[in-house]
């Protein structure tokens, strides 16, 4: 008896009304990237009043009315710019900081790559017109939410990894490292300063986030509180 054929599913053809769909899809999402990479570039360089529509879609060998079908306006397209850089800097940082041993060493890791870039100050900025137009702020609150989520795991992840007690919740480090990053690099830019004073001004305002385990402490995790933070200070002081 001949063996019977197996069927295999059948490639979709180029005909194929999904294959079209997929198509469609994936060229979309190039033409968006395309359009946020010119408009992230020229925004930075001229900001938002020095950059029009027709600008950002030559840079992207783009139409203007692709620019108002994906995105509606030359301000929904700055914000989703800025979130964008934002969560970039942010996963650049985290991977940086998988390289370090200390809590000092993965404070700085985190610190230089963030103050390497405008993206904060950019992001800043977005934050701003979100001030006047309500209706961006949703795309800006879904950033913050991701930046403290991915940043608080990242640590949490990290100090379970090396045993470290950290001197405050995962989460409470987390928000409070991006709200001092925009605060120091907001002033640091008013100022002229450089990236260098930026870095070593953020480092001194965030101090110690977590202690390198001690010999013979078994705890994986330990979270200290500010009170117990202040009586181990006032024992040390003590002869």
């Amino acid at each position: 008896m001949a063996p019977k054929s197996v069927q295999t599913p059948s490639e979709p053809s180029a005909d194929d009304p999904r294959h079209a769909a997929r198509a469609t899809r994936t060229a979309g999402r190039q033409m968006r990237s395309r359009l946020l990479d010119a408009a992230s570039r020229l925004f930075r360089e001229r900001g938002l009043a020095g950059t029009s529509i027709s600008d950002i879609a030559a840079a992207a060998d783009a139409f203007p009315s692709q620019i108002t079908y994906y995105f509606r306006t030359k301000e929904a397209l700055f914000v989703e710019a800025a979130c964008r850089e934002m969560l970039y800097v942010a996963r650049a940082a985290e991977e940086a900081a998988l390289e370090a041993h200390t809590p000092q060493d993965y404070t700085r890791a985190l610190v230089e790559t963030v103050t390497a870039t405008d993206s904060v100050a950019f992001f800043t900025e977005a934050l701003t017109l979100t001030r006047r137009r309500q209706d961006l702020a949703p795309l800006v609150e879904r950033t913050i939410e991701r930046l403290h989520g991915e940043g608080m795991r990242a640590y949490a992840a990290q100090i379970e990894r090396h045993g470290w007690k950290s001197l405050r919740d995962p989460d409470v480090s987390s928000r409070r490292f991006w709200a001092l990053a925009v605060g120091v690099m907001v002033e640091g830019y008013a100022m002229g300063r450089s990236a260098e004073d930026l870095s070593e001004e953020m480092l001194r305002v965030l101090g110690d986030q977590a202690t390198t385990r001690q010999a013979g402490d078994t705890t994986r995790l330990h979270l200290v509180s500010g009170r117990d933070v202040s009586e181990s200070s006032d024992a040390e002081k003590s002869p």
